[in-house]
Parts: C-alpha cells; structure tokens; sequence
C-alpha cells in the first residue's frame, strides 16, 4: 500500500509533536506523523499523573530500554536509558521539569562557523512563543500566549525554604526566575504541570488539533528506512499491523532523537561509509559525524535521612497510595499532583567557568527515579551534575536490523574536567547541605555516606552509581557543511549533501545545554518549522540577562554583542 503527503515526520515526540501542530497549521500542506509507540491514553494514570514518573520507566509499554555498551570509565557498567515509546515521547515519561538553559549556552551556539543565527537574541522569540509561563514576570524574556502551560513549583514544603536558606548561608545567590534574567541561584523551579496534570508536547501540541483534515496521526507505526531516489528523499517504508506500508513524501522530517534519529540515518545509508559498508549497507552520502558527538548529563542522588517529620517519604507507603490517587482521579490534588522537583538552583564551580555548570534538584523525599526509596523514615536528597562536560562518546547501529538497539558509549568521566567537577559538585552539595539552616533537618546522609571522602572515593561511587539524567544530545549536530562532522545544515535543518530530509531533534543541538534539555527541543522545533515552511524567522530579541562580572549598567551592551570568544 502506498500513500503520499507533503510532510512525512519521522517520531511523534517533543520535536514532532510541535512539528506536526506548525507544519499543519496554515492547512495547506497534508502532514503525517508516524510514532512508533503507542498513544498516550487520557486514562493512562502513570502518565497523567505528575507524581507517578517513576513507574514508566524500564516498562517495556512505554519505554524502549535502551541501555549503553560497558562505560570504560565507570567499571564497565552498562548505564540505562529510559526514552518514551509513545506519543509525546520521553516528555510523556519524564521529570516534567523545565529549563531552557543558559543564555550563554546559546551564545556558545551562536559563535560557531555558520551557527550566527542560533544565538540566544535568536532563540529567545521562540522559547516566548512556546511559553505560557504561569506566575512568571511579564517582561521581555518570559512568554504568556503559547501552548505549553508551565506551574511555577509552590516549593511550600520547609525543607526547600531550608535548602534555598543553606545555600544563601554557603555564599550562593537566590533568583526569582532560573529561566528569566539570572538563572544562577536558587530557588523554585517552573514544571511541565497545569492544573495537577502532565503538560506533555503531545497534550500541549498535537491533542488540540487532531481533528484538522490535513493533520494524519498514525500510532504503532515503526519506520524501517528512508527511500531514495539518487541523494533525494523520496519517502519511506513502515510497519504497521503487521503489513509493510510505503509513503511517498514531499520532505521526510526525522524527529526521533539523539538515539533513534542517527540509527535512522545510519539504516538507511547516511554515516560514516565504511562503516557502513561493513555491515552491507550502501551508502548515500558520506556523513561521518551521524552518530558522533553525543552528550548527555550523569548526575547522582545525595541522600539525607530527616529527624522531623515533614518530608514525602510516608507518602510512599503502599497503603497510602490509594487515598493519594483518589484524590488525583476526584480533583487533581494532593501528592499526586506534582513532580515534587520544585524547586533547585545553578552555580560555578569553580573560577574558570564564566556561567553555572552544576545544576541541583531539590526533592522532599529520598527515592531513586526508579522507584526505589531509601531505608528512612522521612529524607529527601539533591540530584546534581556537572552541565556541560567536555566528555564526548558515539553512536553506531550493529547490523541492518532497524530493531536491533545501536551501540552506544558516552565516555562519562573521560575527562580531567569531568572528574574535577565531578568532585567539585558532590564538596559543593556537602558544603550546602552543612550549613545551620539545614541543621534541624539533616539527619545524616544516606548516601553516598561518612565512608566517601577523598577525591578518589568520590569518584569511585560516581563511577558505580550515578545514572544518566536523560539528555542524550548532539548526535546529529547542526554546523555548515564546511565542518567535516556537522550534519545539519543550520539555517535549512536539511542534511547535507541530500534533498527532502531533514533533521529536527535534540540530535541537532551542538552542544548540550546546562539544565534539562525538553525545553531546548521545544524551541528549536519551533524554530525549525519557520525555516521548513520558508517563512520569516521571528525577529531576534536582544534581551538583557545576567553575566557574572559584568555591571548591570553594561549588561545590555555585552548582550546585543556576539564578540564574546567561543567557549570551548
């Protein structure tokens, strides 16, 4: 059976979701995502439930496993990571937790070869445009019209008041707003959670506009490879039902991810060439940067046992979840209602860094993201990691089975920086959690324990027990066709050297930015869809935001300023 439309989108995740609902908009182009997952079910509770993100993770009903090769820096561990194989994707399963990251991150883009129009002053249009960012300041850096609902996190709980006190009294700052003008500091976070409910992309983007004639969701429909007709992407082939399908596309968008996207490409003879070769697949185009360059965030979970009796750790009790679910199902209220990470902060670690590279969760209860909660009455814990490691690890298929996981290694800890922050972040989160306003709630710490002091001590418990935030990123990277590993050219999103592909994804990024990534998708498929559809991009906003160093009175300056040298 064979079909055909304008637009064929590849994964109906964070990127495609806001795809779909651009690139359909107007009416006049026929649009089809295809998602290999299933729907995101209204009534499916772990999904809809803010407090309930634990449970999807590692079911094979919503997550597809995916897991690394040994770490050669961390005892060879094979390190796990959960992406969400449904509609919505990994936003569908994650902490709901929203950061766009630094500005500077962005003008770290931006100072790339080719990149000028990815700096923050042309990123920030498009963060306003997907933002409705409830409770925040109405000033030029926030936005209040868009279709992703953000809840500023309460943070009532006393134990955030006693984490955002501790690190004032540890020579830290607060801020109003991580996402406005400063971001370094502590203080509440905003979450992807409006009215007790997940404000995933596919509830944000796709469900109110399903009934558009031009607008074709197809659930459970896994892609095998892209067709080409010479270097033009001509459409591709699907299962679904067991029946094979072959869509002839206009342009074929791959929105997969920094996992799934590279395996497209690879698959379908887009990659390093002979590594291609050797597993029989003849190549399209010799791209050998698919793949390479991948990044992630690892972080750790500090616990603390609390003596008072103010932390959520009861309400992980089996015979309370009941009671706590009816009041979600009868009024989105009650425990259920939140992702509990409220509320966190950024810092520097150190004097060579000019922007925060340590990002701290708060949470008022010690669990892990898997589920498994601490031997104490009442805890909570910190979830913390450097940002933007200089680490880089690779991403390859094994053989020509689109079913089959690729190799993947992210060389966590390889580096001297990595390790030196490594450090720096578990001496800082110590150094914070010490201080007087902690002190009548710190009970002790958990883990890693008393045991753990030396550099080399704490390294070694980063290497057996931290896991992976889940922000793998990069593999894909946007940069000009001049750079021998760049993939996607930055001002079209098209691949290099072909016609009618494009690549819209966390695999796009460069580099990853210093928080959680979902926020950064969103904005770059925003962005993405102006420059498919051929329309004008927003015009950049040159919006002052908080450098360390420099006066107030030169912020605005230095802002509207892409002179800044590249931060390596």
């Amino acid at each position: 059976m064979t079909e055909s439309y304008d637009i064929v989108i590849v994964g109906g995740g964070s990127a495609g979701s806001v795809l779909g609902n651009r690139l359909s908009e107007d009416g006049k182009k026929s649009v089809l995502i295809l998602e290999a997952g299933r729907s995101d079910y209204s009534w499916d509770l772990l999904i809809q439930m803010p407090a309930a993100l634990p449970f999807p993770a590692g079911k094979s009903l919503y997550d597809w496993k995916y897991e690394s090769d040994p770490e050669p820096y961390m005892n060879g561990r094979r390190i796990k990571h959960a992406r969400g194989k449904l509609l919505g994707g990994s936003s569908s399963i994650n902490g709901m937790i929203y950061q766009r990251g630094n500005p500077k991150d962005y003008e770290r883009w931006g100072a790339d070869e080719g990149m000028e129009n990815w700096d923050f002053a042309h990123c920030l249009p498009y963060f306003k445009r997907l933002e409705n960012a409830l409770g925040s300041p109405n000033d030029d850096l926030r936005g209040h019209d868009g279709p992703v609902k953000l809840e500023r996190g309460p943070a009532k709980n006393p134990l955030f008041q006693a984490f955002f006190d501790s690190a004032v009294e540890a020579g830290y700052s607060r801020t109003p707003d991580v996402n406005g003008f400063r971001q370094e500091g502590f203080g509440p976070f905003d979450k992807h959670v409006y009215k007790g409910r997940r404000m995933s992309a596919s509830r944000a983007y796709l469900h109110p506009v399903m009934d558009r004639e031009n607008l074709t969701v197809r659930t459970r429909a896994f892609v095998k490879s892209i067709d080409f007709d010479g270097t033009r992407a001509k459409g591709l082939t699907y299962q679904r039902n067991g029946q094979t399908y072959q869509v002839q596309a206009g342009e074929v968008v791959l929105a997969g991810g920094a996992i799934n996207t590279p395996q497209m490409l690879q698959l379908s003879g887009i990659g390093d060439a002979e590594h291609l070769r050797s597993l029989g697949i003849k190549p399209v185009v010799n791209l050998p940067g698919v793949g390479e360059n991948l990044q992630d965030h690892l972080e750790v979970y500090i616990q603390h046992a609390c003596p008072e009796p103010v932390s959520e750790q009861p309400n992980l009790s089996k015979a309370r979840m009941p009671w706590i679910g009816l009041q979600w199902m009868l009024g989105r209220t009650g425990p259920a209602a939140t992702n509990h990470f409220e509320g966190g902060g950024f810092v520097r670690s150190n004097e060579d860094v000019d922007y925060p590279n340590l990002m701290f969760h708060f949470l008022p209860v010690a669990v892990r993201y898997d589920g498994e909660k601490a031997q104490t009455k009442h805890g909570f814990q910190v979830h913390i990691g450097p940002m933007y490691s200089d680490a880089r690890g690779s991403l390859k298929i094994r053989s020509k089975d689109p079913k089959e996981h690729p190799s993947m290694v992210y060389n966590y800890l390889s580096t001297e920086q990595d390790r030196r922050e490594w450090v720096e972040a578990v001496r800082i989160t110590r150094e914070i959690m010490s201080q007087p306003a902690m002190k009548k709630y710190n009970g002790g710490e958990i883990s890693p324990g008393p045991s753990v002091q030396t550099d080399e001590e704490i390294l070694e418990w980063v290497k057996e027990d931290a896991e992976t935030a889940l922000h793998p990123s990069c593999t894909a990277k946007m940069g000009p066709a001049s750079d021998p590993m760049a993939v996607v050219d930055p001002d079209t999103m098209k691949v290099h050297g072909l016609d009618n592909l494009r690549v819209v994804d966390a695999s796009a990024m460069p580099y990853v930015t210093n928080g959680n990534i979902h926020a950064p998708v969103l904005m770059l498929a925003e962005k993405a869809a102006d420059l498919i559809l051929g329309r004008k991009p927003l015009d950049p906003i040159h919006a002052d935001f908080y450098r360390h160093g420099v006066h107030p009175s030169d912020a605005g300056t230095v802002s509207k300023s892409n002179t800044e040298s590249k931060i390596k």
